[in-house]
């Protein structure tokens, strides 16, 4: 199936009807959106993943709203994570946004950790072994290996898409491609 037939059963699926309340605004039911499953290579499904992730926000601006969404498809999604996130950029340090795992760091400096290093190379961080990364910060002792996608928009640093595994050396290059281009699923929502 093509990614437009994705996007044109997802729209199609969305079940609106008047929301309660003096907006005017429609809501729309919980049935409105269902992970499926991911099937062939790797490459293969991240482009599933990328398509479902592209139907999920289509239509919406909202940050928080986007990252809530696109947290939950990922974490879902894929095996072997303990913690798939946002943290957004607030001018002077990465502060944490929505999420799917264990409680985390709030507040993280640009100089620390990999996080604040995809945040101030705006570079991606992929790293097989955190307690070898200097300045690591353990938000989770389960975690083991950590991607980490500067998020950008124009010239902007809004934040980064992070995730965690429990796994040494979870992530590989086919991984660090098909994360890094949900990230711009996710920034390309915001323009």
């Amino acid at each position: 199936m093509a990614e437009s037939d994705d996007m044109d059963a997802f729209i199609g699926a969305l079940s609106a009807k008047p929301g309660a309340g003096r907006t005017g605004r429609r809501c729309y039911t919980a049935r409105m959106f269902t992970s499926q499953p991911l099937s062939g290579d790797k490459p293969d499904q991240y482009a599933q993943l990328a398509a479902q992730a592209r139907a999920l926000v289509h239509g919406e601006r909202d940050r928080v709203a986007n990252a809530a969404n696109l947290s939950a498809l990922v974490a879902h999604a894929l095996p072997d994570l303990n913690w798939v996130g946002f943290y957004f950029y607030d001018g002077r340090e990465l502060v944490v946004g929505p999420f799917q795992g264990l409680p985390a760091c709030v507040r993280i400096p640009l100089e620390r950790g990999v996080c604040g290093a995809a945040a101030h190379t705006r570079t991606t961080q992929r790293v097989d072994d955190v307690h070898a990364f200097p300045g690591h910060i353990a938000c989770d002792a389960a975690s083991r290996s950590e991607l980490v996608v500067p998020l950008v928009v124009g010239d902007t640093l809004i934040g980064v898409f992070d995730l965690d595994s429990p796994r040494p050396a979870r992530f590989d290059a086919d991984d660090q491609a098909g994360l890094e281009a949900i990230a711009r699923i996710f920034e390309d929502a915001l323009r």
